[in-house]
């Protein structure tokens, strides 16, 4: 089946020239010695110690003894949200080769529908073989390439410290969400404001006019009260929508019992003061 791209270039193709002179740059294979080697001289190999390569021919990758090696081998079915959605990685679009593969394309794709399943398929890809999830999309079959277990980092290295988060704070944060919760991702908001901004430059030099003005964007002030930040965000979300922006003032976080206190209070009138240690 031929794969197409699900993505797309919106604003013509990016290109790095050389500032000076303002030539297109491009990019080269040079040898150690300094030597620039075509596209057709280079192959492929692996290496298995410093230095020491295995060369492997085109010819023997598509001798491989692969089911994969010339078709997309399905494996099983199951719920899309068994698959974590950080081994879920680019999407192509999938299409029959041919009027002998319609039915079957078609067959596929009606499963899959009336199943509310995806399919997990292996396939090759650019030299190696690949695991991928087929799943339909505007009556097309979408091919999503997925990372083996291996390639997805643990993340218990990127963990923050410790900190404590009250129930009070929590509610604050789920009033925050149910505010801005919404059935769709449709609206100004959620256009690509970057490449607009872009490609208005690129006009602009184009024509010899002047360049737009961009607005300053806004220094967000420093959050020092979790609880006063994420009402004034919940209100901001209201009046941003058009509900009325009122928004009571919630919980603060508990304090300790006066039990407590009084005992701390007795505590810190007998204990003297403390010295600073010395250097």
């Amino acid at each position: 089946m031929p794969l197409v791209r699900q993505r797309r270039t919106p604003h013509g193709r990016p290109s790095q020239p050389d500032r000076p002179e303002d030539h297109p740059t491009r990019s080269a294979n040079v040898t150690a010695p300094g030597r620039e080697v075509p596209n057709a001289e280079i192959g492929k190999g692996y290496e298995y110690a410093k230095d020491q390569v295995v060369q492997i021919t085109d010819a023997e990758l598509r001798g491989l003894p692969l089911p994969t090696a010339k078709a997309i081998e399905i494996d099983a079915f199951v719920p899309l949200e068994t698959i974590a959605p950080i081994q879920i990685a680019e999407g192509y679009y999938l299409a029959p080769a041919g009027r002998v593969a319609a039915k079957p394309y078609k067959l596929l794709r009606q499963a899959l529908q009336r199943s509310s399943k995806v399919a997990v398929a292996k396939y090759a890809w650019s030299g190696r073989e690949r695991v991928g999830l087929l799943r339909v999309r505007d009556e097309v079959i979408v091919l999503n390439a997925m990372h083996w277990p291996d390639e997805i980092r643990d993340p218990s290295e990127l963990l923050p410290p410790p900190v404590e988060v009250t129930d009070e704070e929590i509610e604050g944060a789920l009033a925050l969400m149910e505010t801005m919760t919404r059935d769709d991702l449709e609206g100004p908001e959620f256009e690509d404001r970057y490449t607009e901004a872009v490609a208005k430059v690129i006009e602009a030099k184009r024509e010899d006019r002047e360049l737009p003005e961009m607005p300053e964007p806004q220094t967000p002030a420093r959050v020092l009260d979790l609880m006063a930040a994420l009402s004034e965000s919940v209100a901001q979300a209201k009046a941003s929508r058009g509900e009325d922006a009122d928004v009571h003032e919630m919980p603060k976080a508990t304090k300790t019992t006066s039990a407590k206190q009084s005992a701390k209070k007795a505590a810190s009138k007998k204990s003297p003061a403390r010295k600073p240690r010395s250097a």
